[in-house]
């Protein structure tokens, strides 16, 4: 179809592993849009992600937790400042990908003359959208990939890529290379990466369990375990240095970008269902992913390198359950190694 724009607000409200998701949206509208400005509004642990990734010119951070959450009157100025400056950049064309009734709203207020908006019945405002033709409403069967990819139809985007990808820069390896050094990790080793938290404590298998899982592959399989630790989980550092192995290193101050650089160099990651899992698997790395509930296909990341152990009751997976399935993926990138060579 025949349609420009010059100043694109894209919406994307998701947490963190959703935006990692809508990467292959994010970039199929840049290369559809090749000329505009495009600005990603997302939330706050999203903006640096959006940032790093190449796929806007600008981000708008919002703190969707304070704007829902805080006391009535200063999340209502917050609400304000946050239209008033999306009203200031004069948008001719808004993307929503996440469509919720207050991202359409703040479509509508943006007052850009076309909305194209995903149809999520019972959560969408469907008759704020006014760009024709419209989307197909919402097929929650589908891969959320493939949910946003399918947001852009009716721009003539089809077949886009549905890799999301993301490349460490050399300034960030070299931020990593100095702290594994000052740790004193030898050049080579084998990274396993081990993520304990998440953002809802039911969803979080026991720190002490993957502690025992850290200490099997390093005596078992001569693995260096690296802990990553975001803003969340600076408060359980005692009992992290407590529950992993003595060579453990703890890498709890990291950049988005150097997270990305850290999760690049790993064998493996196993991780509760959470963003920094997303994230090692569009750098590449095999993930291990513990699941409390039957395994939701449509988040799970893109690939059969990734493993997923699964119990209704995430406290009823087992080390050696866990053990076992990260073991099947070192030896799987250690057969593939050996063929390559």
């Amino acid at each position: 179809m025949v349609f420009d724009a010059r100043n694109i607000l894209v919406i994307d409200f998701g947490q963190l592993g959703d935006v990692v998701l809508s990467l292959p949206a994010l970039r199929a509208i840049r290369e559809r849009f090749p000329a505009a400005r495009i600005t990603v509004a997302v939330g706050k642990p999203g903006a640096a992600l959006i940032e790093f990734s190449g796929v806007a010119d600008a981000t708008i951070a919002v703190d969707r937790v304070a704007l829902r959450d805080g006391r009535a009157p200063l999340s209502l100025l917050r609400i304000g400042r946050l239209v008033g400056s999306v009203r200031r950049a004069e948008f001719d064309f808004v993307i929503d990908l996440h469509s919720l009734n207050e991202t359409n709203l703040l479509g509508y207020l943006s007052k850009a003359s076309l909305r194209l908006y995903a149809r999520r019945p019972g959560r969408s405002l469907d008759f704020l959208s006014n760009f024709r033709p419209r989307p197909p409403v919402e097929d929650r069967s589908k891969h959320a990939v493939d949910r946003y990819l399918d947001v852009l139809e009716p721009l003539g985007i089809r077949n886009a890529s549905r890799v999301a990808r993301l490349r460490p820069r050399e300034e960030d390896n070299q931020a990593v290379e100095q702290v594994l050094k000052k740790a004193k990790v030898p050049e080579g080793s084998l990274l396993a990466g081990i993520f304990p938290g998440a953002g809802h404590p039911s969803r979080r298998w026991p720190l002490e369990r993957f502690g025992e899982v850290a200490e099997r592959l390093e005596r078992n399989d001569r693995v260096r375990p690296l802990l990553f630790a975001g803003p969340e989980e600076r408060g359980l550092i005692r009992e992290m240095r407590a529950a992993f192995p003595h060579s453990t290193v703890i890498l709890d101050r990291l950049t988005i970008p150097q997270l990305v650089a850290a999760l690049a160099r790993l064998s493996v990651f196993v991780s509760n269902d959470t963003g920094p899992m997303h994230i090692a698997a569009a750098v590449g790395t095999p993930v291990v992913i513990l699941l409390g509930q039957p395994a939701p296909s449509a988040y799970i990341p893109l690939g059969d390198q990734h493993r997923v152990v699964c119990n209704p009751n995430i406290l009823a997976i087992t080390v050696d359950e866990v053990y076992a399935a990260t073991r099947s993926v070192l030896s799987a990138e250690r057969t593939a190694a050996l063929f390559a060579s």
